[in-house]
């Protein structure tokens, strides 16, 4: 299987909806799910932070992690849309725009998956667990840093960048390939940009926001139980000491 749709759109754009969509329309979908979530897919971290660690521009096997699927959205694939663009030249573009514009993009970015950025409970567990430690050092160099410029702890800078984004694909790719989309506008031109048949079905409308706000409130509680068990774990051995010094 090969990649036939690069997303470049930032995620928070309706990546999941899309990626849901995608999938209904036999295009299996990456998303940046793929990576957390799926058991299968638990070497890919480590692909993608080597990736983190590369160079932009530099290529890697990009069917280590692509195997099984014919199209990438959200991140981490869309931090490096150039890249593939050049390893899969004949894939179509897909750039995902969130349906209600650059500022209902940034507050739904910074109300989610920013959390690794600025939550220092993110910071506790990634501590203690080598996977969200892996993750987080992902999403700071790949995501934020390298894809975003490091422009998303103000406002307009972000939001400038957003509009930098779109127009940075639209001069770097042919129109034929191009499809700007938005979630809103339904089945009708992701199928004909794929050139396939519109499903009785209606559009997916996944709401990733609260799934996103439920994980992270579950990042918290666990942040907490580990500062918790630790402060015990400390107070139980300073007890201990003390008796030991008391005899």
């Amino acid at each position: 299987m090969t990649i036939k749709i690069i997303g470049a759109g930032y995620g928070r754009t309706g990546t999941m909806s899309t990626q849901v969509a995608l999938n209904n329309l036999g295009f299996p979908c990456y998303h940046m799910v793929e990576v957390i979530k799926n058991k299968a897919n638990r070497k890919h971290v480590d692909f993608w932070l080597n990736v983190s660690r590369s160079n932009k521009g530099t290529q890697h096997d990009w069917q280590d992690v692509f195997a099984n699927y014919s199209a990438t959205i959200d991140n981490p694939g869309a931090c490096v849309w150039q890249e593939l663009m050049e390893a899969y030249p004949e894939a179509k573009i897909l750039l995902t725009l969130h349906p209600k514009g650059a500022d209902a993009w940034y507050e739904s970015t910074m109300d989610t998956i920013y959390f690794s950025e600025n939550k220092w409970q993110f910071k506790v567990l990634a501590f203690f667990s080598p996977f969200a430690r892996r993750l987080g050092e992902i999403t700071h160099r790949l995501v934020w840093q390298r894809n975003h410029k490091g422009t998303m702890k103000n406002r307009d800078l972000a939001i400038e960048d957003y509009h930098n984004h779109i127009e940075e694909i639209k001069s770097k790719v042919t129109p034929e390939k191009l499809l700007i989309f938005s979630a809103d506008q339904g089945w009708g031109p992701l199928c004909t940009f794929l050139g396939v048949d519109v499903p009785a079905t209606d559009f997916p409308n996944e709401n990733d926001r609260s799934q996103i706000k439920r994980m992270n409130t579950g990042m918290i509680i666990a942040a907490y139980l580990i500062l918790i068990t630790g402060v015990a774990g400390i107070v139980s051995l300073a007890g201990s000491v003390g008796l030991f010094l008391g005899q």
